[in-house]
């Protein structure tokens, strides 16, 4: 009994919570989340950097050279390659597809059945159902069915957008797995993107650039959040009539 009345509260509070938040948003506007490691994107074991101190071990200077190891110089790769480092995501997506079928058929079935000679009893069947028995034809079966169908699909689709995503781990294989998320708020609205995915170190330019098309699993969205989308958005108990409705 004392689970299920904390389970309660909780729940009740958790409620209050989040009907306090929505009507301080409606007031407000929405806000930007919090910046942080964007690791909730995809939520994946994480490989974190050493220390600044442990960086600074690694990087001593070797003996008779003007050069650090593991430094970034004119002459090394600036690409990314590790946990924490930043990439350019150059999202171009314009895609098009049209399809249209149209479908139809139709069936019709006839078939009949007598006996002419059944020990004499057809005779008896006949003094039962005057004038409308005959022995030869007495099962007759008919059917038919008609069906058609069409449909088509003309969808387009255009988002250009440009976005910087970080390594959060890097596979037993070399590959890098990537995250980003922007937020840009204009008055009461609030544009989001995220991306997040796998990609091969070779296919980065030279540039730090890739295109969302190297990406493998790649996870695009793009969307906002605000009085405009809100209004736009079908109301929640509606939503729930269309989807369970058996009409």
């Amino acid at each position: 009994m004392r689970t299920a009345l904390i389970t309660t509260a909780a729940l009740a509070s958790t409620l209050a919570l989040g009907a306090c938040s929505t009507a301080v948003e409606a007031i407000r506007g929405p806000e930007l989340a919090p910046i942080g490691y964007p690791a909730a994107l995809v939520p994946t074991s994480q490989v974190y950097l050493p220390t600044p101190e442990q960086q600074r071990a690694d990087r001593a200077a070797s003996a008779n050279s003007l050069w650090r190891v593991g430094s970034r110089t004119f002459f090394g790769d600036q690409r990314a390659r590790r946990v924490g480092d930043i990439l350019t995501v150059n999202i171009d997506i314009d895609d098009r597809a049209q399809t249209q079928n149209s479908t139809q058929r139709s069936r019709t079935n006839d078939a009949s059945g007598g006996v002419t000679n059944f020990f004499g009893l057809e005779n008896n069947l006949g003094r039962i159902f005057p004038g409308g028995f005959d022995p030869a034809n007495m099962v007759g079966i008919e059917g038919e069915s008609n069906a058609s169908g069409s449909g088509s699909v003309n969808r387009s689709e255009r988002v250009s957008l440009t976005i910087a995503a970080v390594v959060t781990d890097v596979m037993a294989n070399g590959n890098l797995m990537i995250q980003g998320r922007q937020e840009v708020r204009t008055n009461r609205e609030v544009r989001e993107l995220t991306v997040a995915g796998i990609v091969r170190p070779e296919d980065i330019s030279s540039a730090n650039t890739i295109a969302h098309t190297q990406i493998a699993e790649a996870r695009i969205s793009y969307g906002g959040r605000g009085d405009i989308s809100r209004v736009q958005a079908t109301p929640a108990a509606q939503s729930l009539v269309e989807r369970f409705s058996p009409f």
